[in-house]
């Protein structure tokens, strides 16, 4: 039987939502489509647990949702409409009279070309052209292991032009195995899928993390930039390093500790995270974005991030009118992090209250930058005319 969702929170005039717990993929998406059959979608959108077959997936996809175009990715976890879940398939019908899509899979994206990406992104934007009274935006969901986010979305930006880009990198729950982007019916790795939306709806981009820089820094003195391996901070090997600062023993270093004390990258007047993602060897350690020899990190200290949350989420339109729904992409870190402190349900209901959708990431991707440790979406407001919700 279908998870029960309360009706208030599912009253979106842009999208039809559906979720499913079940194991068995046909039976998930059986479930799904019960729940998003009507009206015709323009195109679904999947976010699929970590737990759920892919192969029997895909098997079960024409079947089951004949004739309708989906995309989606694999996840480190989901964004319902009851708030965190973490084996749940979720499903997002965007409303053919909201929207247009046209779509690109970049396959391989490791290695990446940068001129090629540029040069096949603005053709599709040149065949895909606004209509009038309408917007575009750019959806991204890349295989969060390739390691080539940063380079590919900062291309993506030099193709599209004036058209923001928004995204996410597919997870593997906490496995870090294997990731993959659904396009065409199939399951790729070592792959991208750019969505190009055309809409008549208001939208603004959201990007907002909980930590501030204090005055611990850090020199990263060899690294392994294709790899975004660090070898040696200040000269020492680079987990000792970083233990040292945040003040526990190297053998103490877990995913809970990374998510609490982040790195930090000053661009201008900003700070940006440079998340770990693990120990390499006893000895070094892995991120989630690019690192290179010389640069110059922050260790993180963290705010209230329930409190942050509700700030961040607090999006309205010119109106004043709260959104129809926020799709939104957040990093895995900060759910660990959430779970740690036993502030999952505070964040569910954060969720619930401002009508967010979406997945937990490798990565985000937020107007060309790639970045970690942070949450990105996009608030989509209700037509002009039609009364609140």
């Amino acid at each position: 039987m279908a998870p029960v969702i309360d009706p208030a929170q599912q009253r979106s005039r842009a999208v039809g939502i559906g979720v499913s717990n079940s194991g068995d993929a046909a039976e998930a998406l059986a479930e799904i489509a019960a729940q998003i059959a009507r009206p015709s979608p323009s195109f679904v959108l999947l976010f699929i647990p970590s737990g759920l077959p892919l192969d029997a997936l895909a098997a079960a996809l024409p079947a089951t949702l004949p004739g309708v175009v989906v995309f989606g990715c694999t996840t480190a976890g989901q964004i319902t409409p009851r708030g965190y879940e973490d084996q749940t398939l979720v499903a997002l019908a965007f409303r053919r009279d909201h929207f247009r899509v046209a779509s690109k899979l970049f396959k391989p994206v490791a290695p990446v070309s940068i001129a090629e990406v540029v040069s096949q992104t603005e053709r599709m934007a040149a065949r895909f052209p606004v209509s009038p009274g309408r917007r575009q935006l750019a959806l991204v969901f890349v295989d969060g292991l390739s390691m080539q986010e940063d380079i590919l979305v900062a291309a993506l930006e030099a193709g599209l032009k004036d058209i923001p880009v928004f995204g996410g990198s597919a997870g593997d729950g906490l496995a870090f195995a294997r990731t993959h982007v659904l396009h065409g019916g199939k399951f790729h790795s070592n792959a991208a899928l750019l969505l190009l939306l055309e809409t008549d709806l208001a939208f603004r981009g959201l990007g907002f993390d909980h930590f501030e820089p204090t005055g611990k820094q850090m020199v990263v003195t060899r690294a392994v930039p294709e790899e975004r391996l660090v070898l040696e901070i200040n000269g020492s090997p680079a987990a000792q390093e970083y233990a040292r600062l945040v003040g526990v023993a190297v053998e103490d270093l877990s995913p809970i500790i990374f998510a609490e004390n982040p790195v930090l990258v000053r661009n201008r007047h900003l700070f940006h995270v440079r998340a770990i993602q693990q120990i390499h060897k006893g000895q070094g350690l892995t991120f989630l974005s690019a690192i290179d020899d010389g640069l110059l990190l922050t260790l993180g200290r963290g705010k209230e991030i329930i409190a942050t949350l509700d700030a961040g989420l607090a999006a309205c339109d010119t109106h004043g009118e709260a959104p129809d729904f926020i799709l939104g992409f957040d990093c895995v870190l900060r759910k660990l992090e959430i779970e740690h402190k036993g502030l999952s349900a505070k964040a569910s209901d954060q969720f619930r209250k401002h009508r967010v959708v979406g997945f937990n990431t490798y990565g985000e991707q937020h107007l060309g930058v790639h970045v970690n440790q942070t949450f990105v979406g996009v608030a989509f407001f209700r037509p002009t005319g039609d009364p609140p919700l």
